[in-house]
C-alpha cells in the first residue's frame, strides 16, 4: 500500500483486538468483524499515513509507536496539532462533508497501525453506540484543545508554550527508568508543537537548561522542576 511517497508494508504481527481505541469501546460481538476488516501496516520513522488534502479512505488506530498530526502553517512551516500514541485514533478530522483530510499524519517513531476503511467504520458507528459516544468525546476534546492552543499562541510567551509542551509530553508518554520523557522528539518537531521558530526554541531551551529546570541528553529531555515550569505557563503577553 502506498501513502504519499512511501510504501507502507503489511505488519507481520497484527493487533490484539483489545488495545486500540476501536477495540476497547466496541462490543465483543463486533470484534470478529473487526478482525476480518482490519489491515495492519508497519511504518518507519518519517513515513506518512496521509497528507493534508488527500481523499479520506479510512480511519487509523495506533497499535504501537507514535504519530504526529500536523498542518501546513505558512509557506514552509508546519504546526503540530497533536501527538498520537499507542491506542489512539488518527484520521477522525477527515469525517467532515468534504471527505478530505484537513491535516497530515506522520510517524515520529516506528509504528504499527490498524486501518479500517470508511464503509466498515460507518457500519461500526451504526451498531456500536458506546464507540460512537466515545468518538464524540474525542472530537469534542480535539475542538477544546484546538481552541486552547490558538489562545496560547496568541497570548502565551514562547517560554511558556515550551514549558507547557514539555509537561504535556511527560503526562502523555510518561518517563523512562532514567527519568527522561519517554519520547525522543526532534527539536524541529518540538518547535512545531509549540508554534515557535527553531531559533526561538533553541534560546528557550538554553534558558531552561541554565536555570536547571530541565536536563538534556541528545534528544532526550527530563523535567527537573515541574512546579517552576507550570509557573511559566501562567505568564501572558500583554
Amino acid at each position: 500500500m502506498r501513502r504519499a511517497d512511501f510504501i507502507i508494508t503489511m505488519a507481520k504481527n497484527v493487533c490484539d483486538l483489545k488495545s486500540c481505541f476501536l477495540c476497547r469501546f466496541c462490543s465483543g460481538d463486533w470484534l470478529p468483524a473487526i478482525a476480518a476488516a482490519r489491515q495492519n501496516f508497519e511504518l518507519k520513522k518519517g513515513q506518512s499515513l496521509f497528507n493534508e488534502g488527500d481523499a479520506v479512505n479510512g480511519i487509523y488506530f495506533i497499535y504501537s509507536g507514535a504519530v504526529k498530526v500536523h498542518k501546513r502553517w505558512g509557506a514552509e512551516k508546519e504546526l503540530i496539532l497533536r501527538l498520537a500514541k499507542t491506542g489512539d485514533i488518527v484520521g477522525q478530522l477527515g469525517l467532515g462533508d468534504e471527505s478530505i483530510y484537513p491535516v497530515s499524519a506522520t510517524a515520529i517513531e516506528p509504528c504499527v497501525v490498524c486501518f479500517i476503511n470508511m464503509r466498515f467504520f460507518e457500519s461500526t458507528l451504526n451498531v456500536n453506540s458506546s464507540f460512537t459516544r466515545q468518538l464524540l468525546r474525542v472530537l469534542a476534546n480535539d475542538l477544546q484543545e484546538s481552541e486552547k492552543r490558538m489562545r496560547n499562541l496568541a497570548h502565551m510567551p514562547v517560554k511558556g508554550r515550551v514549558a507547557q509542551a514539555l509537561i504535556s509530553l511527560q503526562n502523555q508518554f510518561g518517563k523512562t527508568p532514567e527519568g527522561y520523557i519517554n519520547l525522543d522528539l526532534s527539536r524541529q518537531d518540538l518547535a512545531s508543537l509549540t508554534g515557535a521558530a527553531y531559533e526561538s526554541l533553541f534560546r528557550v531551551m538554553n534558558d531552561l537548561l541554565e536555570a536547571k529546570l530541565i536536563t538534556v541528553s541528545g534528544k532526550s529531555i527530563s523535567i527537573n522542576d515541574e512546579k517552576k515550569l507550570i509557573q511559566l505557563t501562567e505568564e501572558v503577553d500583554l
